[in-house]
């Protein structure tokens, strides 16, 4: 079966971003899922070509791979889906004659061995799932210090009627007509061709007489699963954090894939954060601003320490905590305490007279 070149099946330049391609991938991939497309098999077969150009365009180092074979004249991105997008010529001219649905995992060597890094090690060796990219929102003080949230994965499981095979209870097993029971269909042209799971049977090498009414047919059925994620102290907006093997299960029979979380830090009401260092704002009145004080302090462990004012402190100084900001790496920030004095708005007779006598004694005009 004919293929597309990677960038054209993801609809993206050679030159795209590795943001641009994710972007891409999950647009198509969305629209041609088979949850949303059942029963469609050319939706599933759209799917299958999506997932494959990702694995490898999304891998900064099977791109690479990829983008030097290219070169190299194994593929010609100028063919298109009508001719397959692979090349029956090697570098240097020459076809290779016989070497029809030629596999990868047979090479040994040389590009056999840079094909299967790309593409996997053959028949034999399942791939682990896809990676699933989800967000996840952290307070404030856990990802300064550390701890665990939990989160909900949507996940694909075997389905619990069928056991995953397809079929309803007392259906009768058949070999598939479209990969003759071997799992995986060959796509290509010329001198190479490429496996992937078939999209009839999903991989299994098997089709029922009659579907499952729990999964249609599918195998599989959508289900959660709760996972602690385990936050980094110091951790901030943008943290990556891979849960190895927490992902989707390969199918059929491989290693599971990774679970990969995205930080996002909610906002606290006392603190913000600056690299390492914590800041925080507090109020003082006149008094204690001009004769100088003491007051206690919340830190992000909960502890309150005492601060000292210095007499004549000025409207939004900012005074220094040491060792009481983020730790990360081995280092500690302080905590940043700005002073805020506030005024009062309204005064007592008695008030304004001393307030009077106050200005005069020092030559202030009001």
């Amino acid at each position: 079966m004919a293929t597309k070149d990677f960038y054209q099946v993801l609809g993206v330049s050679e030159s795209a971003t590795p943001e641009e391609i994710k972007k891409a991938y999950r647009r198509l991939a969305k629209q041609y899922h088979p949850d949303a497309n059942p029963n469609n098999p050319q939706a599933s077969e759209k799917f299958k070509q999506l997932s494959e150009a990702h694995a490898v365009l999304a891998d900064a180092e099977k791109r690479k791979k990829y983008d030097q074979m290219r070169k190299l004249g194994a593929f010609d991105a100028r063919r298109g889906a009508g001719a397959g997008g692979f090349r029956t010529e090697w570098p240097g001219g020459g076809g290779q004659p016989g070497a029809e649905n030629f596999d990868f995992g047979d090479l040994g060597g040389g590009l056999g061995d840079l094909f299967s890094s790309i593409f996997g090690r053959g028949r034999k060796e399942e791939r682990a799932a896809e990676a699933i990219e989800v967000s996840l929102e952290v307070p404030f003080r856990t990802a300064a210090l550390g701890g665990k949230v939990p989160i909900t994965v949507p996940l694909t499981d075997s389905c619990p009627t069928c056991s995953g095979s397809g079929g309803a209870p007392g259906a009768s097993i058949s070999t598939c007509s479209e990969c003759k029971g071997r799992g995986t269909v060959s796509f290509g042209q010329g001198g190479f061709a490429v496996n992937r799971p078939c999209p009839m049977c999903r991989g299994r090498g098997k089709l029922p007489s009659e579907k499952c009414a729990t999964c249609g047919g599918a195998g599989e059925v959508r289900s959660e699963r709760a996972i602690n994620v385990a936050i980094p102290p110091g951790s901030d907006s943008g943290t990556r954090i891979r849960i190895k093997g927490a992902g989707e299960k390969s199918r059929p029979g491989g290693p599971a894939g990774d679970l990969l979380v995205t930080l996002q830090v909610e906002a606290d009401r006392f603190f913000t954060r600056e690299g390492l260092d914590l800041l925080c704002e507090i109020p003082l009145n006149i008094a204690q601003a001009m004769l100088g004080t003491q007051v206690r302090v919340r830190t992000i462990d909960g502890k309150k320490i005492l601060l000292k004012i210095p007499r004549g402190t000025q409207p939004s100084r900012r005074l220094r905590i040491k060792g009481q900001g983020v730790e990360k790496g081995g280092k500690r920030g302080d905590q940043l305490v700005t002073v805020n004095v506030e005024l009062p708005e309204k005064l007592t007779e008695e008030q304004e007279e001393l307030l009077k006598k106050f200005a005069e004694a020092g030559g202030l005009k009001y």
